[in-house]
């Protein structure tokens, strides 16, 4: 596992805009998704992650024609998901030019979906994201956007995937997303101590000193945010100067 941190800006797709809300839910328009994904890519992202969340199945036209717009701008790994329910879904999205895919939902309904990606593409082409809400003494998974219940404890979902094949978790805090007030480092580190794959932390970004806590005590191997770098907030160079000044290793572009 590299020592160096991961930045990773996040575009959130609704057609062919990039958009954003709040704990999942008032969505605002934030871009054109090619346009972000070249600014990101100068910027000096290490990754990108396009995340489908209207994912209907007479929409997977328009979503993969966005993948391949964005993976046009891209010199730095992409990672793509949203409604991938079969590994014909998946291979749709590697042929246009993803790097790895993401599931949820699905393999919640169907944990052999994640054996099947990972033996398709490797392991390290299969991200499971993880959407979590706290519920007393645990941290509930939520899917259908963070709308139901899986009726699943969180770590041991997380133990589950990775066991089925997953190479990476990519874990995000509904109770924080969107907020700018950080991310949830309890949640991160528990997910984080409980698997042996990477962990992607997200929802609640805005300070750099945010990302520092969460590489820190959160234990995460990589940060993902998305409106703060969409709208300005925070830029990523400047970001990565921080956490290098804080004694976090990360990728410094020239």
């Amino acid at each position: 596992m590299s020592l160096a941190r991961r930045i990773i800006p996040c575009l959130d797709v609704d057609g062919t805009r990039v958009v954003k809300g709040v704990n999942f839910a008032g969505l605002r328009d934030a871009g054109d998704p090619a346009e972000l994904a070249a600014r990101y890519n100068a910027e000096g992202a290490d990754e990108l992650v396009v995340l489908d969340i209207a994912a209907s199945r007479d929409r997977r036209p328009t979503f993969l024609e966005t993948i391949r717009r964005v993976a046009e701008q891209l010199a730095i790994p992409l990672t793509a998901g949203g409604g991938i329910r079969t590994l014909e879904d998946a291979r749709s999205v590697v042929e246009a030019g993803a790097d790895k895919v993401t599931v949820n939902t699905a393999a919640v309904l169907r944990p052999e979906l994640i054996s099947e990606l990972s033996k398709e593409f490797g392991a390290q082409a299969v991200v499971l994201a993880i959407d979590a809400k706290r519920e007393q003494e645990h941290w509930d998974v939520r899917v259908r956007g963070g709308h139901d219940s899986a009726q699943l404890d969180a770590l041991e979902w997380a133990k589950r995937g990775v066991e089925a094949g997953a190479g990476e978790i990519l874990l995000t805090s509904m109770d924080k997303d969107g907020t700018q007030s950080g991310f949830d480092v309890a949640l991160t580190a528990a997910i984080s101590g409980s698997v042996s794959v990477p962990v992607i932390a997200s929802g609640g970004a805005k300070l750099p000193k945010h990302f520092a806590e969460i590489f820190g005590a959160g234990q995460a191997d990589a940060a993902l945010a998305a409106s703060i770098f969409h709208d300005g907030v925070q830029a990523i160079r400047e970001l990565k100067q921080f956490l290098q000044k804080n004694n976090v290793e990360v990728r410094l572009s020239c």
